[in-house]
């Protein structure tokens, strides 16, 4: 949740509204949930998906820089 600035509960919340709706579907690996678009999602609503994440490229990146940095963390510990 770091690498979004957000807090835990809410991008939990979030995210189960997207799974409730259908648009996201989810994968329990032990205790790690693996989350990805709905394979039925409709070709729109997948479009809107790309250009949105291509409209907010350096918001992206930035995310998974520090996502990166704070893997790095945990892997030398």
């Amino acid at each position: 949740m770091a690498a979004l600035e957000l807090d835990q509960p809410k991008v939990s919340r979030h995210l189960a509204e997207l799974r409730k709706c259908n648009i996201l579907r989810d994968e329990r690996r032990g205790k790690w949930v693996y989350y990805q678009l709905h394979e039925q999602l409709p070709d729109w609503a997948k479009e809107v998906v790309r250009q949105t994440a291509e409209s907010n490229h350096s918001y992206f990146a930035e995310a998974l820089s520090k996502l990166k940095a704070a893997k790095q963390q945990v892997s030398s510990c």
